[in-house]
């Protein structure tokens, strides 16, 4: 089992920044590979960014590259996105998710889901 809390969402202003943080608990969160998805009003949960195991390998929406920065810290069981030059259109709820071993990063394939952090990018 593994329990995730995500922190860090707010109210911010086009062009600003926020790190948003999934904190982590279980023996097993080492070997999950994590990721962040997003679900906006009336749309479907997307996929945002996802790490690997071992933190070697990133991936990311093509929305989000350039702007977005995930990374992992094994030792505190916790993720985080470093969020850049943030627009309106960024805004959601965030959503941190674990899959076992590797992912192909989509909804369906996690195990477990936090219970989202809002970020509202105002113009």
């Amino acid at each position: 089992q593994v329990q995730l809390v995500e922190s860090g969402g707010g109210l911010v202003q086009a062009g600003g920044s926020l790190r948003l943080s999934c904190a982590a608990s279980g023996r097993t969160f080492s070997r999950n590979a994590m990721g962040w998805f997003r679900q906006a009003p009336g749309k479907e949960r997307e996929f945002v960014a996802g790490i690997s195991v071992s933190g070697g390998s990133k991936y990311y929406a093509d929305s989000v590259k350039g702007r977005f920065t995930m990374s992992r810290d094994n030792a505190k069981n916790t993720v985080y996105l470093q969020m850049n030059s943030l627009k309106p259109e960024d805004t959601a709820v965030y959503y941190c998710a674990a899959e076992f071993g590797g992912s192909r990063w989509t909804p369906s394939d996690m195990d477990y889901w936090g219970k989202g952090t809002l970020v509202t990018v105002s113009s």
